[in-house]
């Protein structure tokens, strides 16, 4: 499509929609800003070997429905990326979208077209676990000698007691940590939401060690690296992925778990749904937003819908064994 006067360029209504709407209107986190940024960088790159042009020629009608289409099935043909994946992309263009057709009515149809297309549907698997035991073994494997094993302990720990995300748990500051009569952390969530979560009196007490052992100014982070510098996430993976080979040597069932720093999340909601804790407060205390998203950790207990079927009594009935009543159905039970 050729440009014109009427025809608007998308560059400056991108630029606009990042720091107007993101940053100013909406004060997104760096993050969310982060993630729609590399959306855009993948879909102009698109665009230009699609189109022949360069990102700054590229008019805002040029991004119709069928040129995001086309983005989408590359995401998940030739990017092997998952269809969650490829709806969080999408989810920063309808954005983009949403904001482009107020700014620009001219382009209405084109943003119409695109906003039309549906978010892909894909099975939601049953989430994994760790069991306690499990998780003091991943806890007790790092080596209490050194200067990182200590920190590893005292990381994994606060990890399982708080539930936290890992951007939550790296942007974790000596400040946050809340002692008294009842220690607490502060956790600064998605968002920029903050939430309190209440610390077992072991998990406090090895909080205190580990800063007595690593004093540091109270804007300090929580578990930093050797350089003091808050761990990246891949770093946290690592360690932790470190401490799950160490755990195996006792608990071996551990070598077909795939052990990420969210299973944690997922396991301290399940322990403490399985110890009869309320979803509202577990929804609270894992920081979501509605309880919908906590019902995931009910689907995936199955202790707790034995139990609910062992209330209800079995029917009252005479088995029956099913014979075919014609010789071409019996052939037919036989393939």
């Amino acid at each position: 499509m050729k440009t014109n006067a009427m025809t608007p360029k998308l560059g400056p209504v991108l630029q606009q929609f990042f720091v107007e709407r993101l940053m100013q209107q909406r004060r997104a986190s760096g993050c969310t800003v982060a993630a729609n940024r590399d959306c855009f960088r993948l879909l102009l790159g698109h665009a230009q070997q699609r189109l022949g042009k360069r990102p700054s020629d590229i008019a805002l009608q040029d991004i119709n429905a069928a040129l995001v289409l086309d983005f989408l099935s590359d995401l998940e043909k030739r990017r092997h990326n998952s269809a969650r994946t490829r709806n969080a992309r999408f989810a920063a263009i309808r954005s983009f979208m949403h904001y482009a057709g107020l700014k620009e009515p001219a382009a209405l149809a084109v943003t119409q077209s695109v906003l039309a297309i549906p978010m892909k549907r894909f099975d939601r698997p049953l989430i994994g676990f760790l069991t306690r035991e499990q998780i003091e073994a991943i806890i007790g494997a790092p080596d209490a000698k050194t200067w990182t094993g200590q920190r590893d302990r005292v990381m994994f720990t606060t990890l399982y007691n708080t539930g936290a995300r890992v951007s939550e748990l790296i942007g974790m500051r000596v400040c946050d940590f809340q002692f008294g009569s009842s220690a607490a952390m502060l956790i600064h969530g998605k968002s920029r939401k903050e939430r309190s979560v209440p610390l077992w009196a072991n998990t406090a007490a090895l909080i205190r060690q580990w800063l007595r052992a690593s004093p540091r100014a109270l804007e300090d982070p929580m578990f930093p690296n050797r350089s003091g510098t808050p761990l990246t996430r891949t770093s946290v993976a690592e360690r932790l992925q470190l401490a799950v080979t160490i755990a195996t040597t006792t608990h071996p069932e551990l070598t077909k778990h795939r052990v990420t720093p969210h299973i944690w999340r997922h396991s301290i909601a399940m322990h403490l749904l399985q110890a009869g804790v309320d979803i509202t407060v577990i929804a609270l205390w894992l920081g979501h937003e509605s309880t919908a998203t906590t019902h995931m950790y009910v689907e995936a207990d199955l202790a707790m819908k034995e139990r609910a079927l062992s209330r209800l009594p079995a029917p009252h009935g005479t088995r029956h064994r099913y014979r075919p009543p014609d010789r071409v159905l019996n052939f037919l039970q036989t393939l």
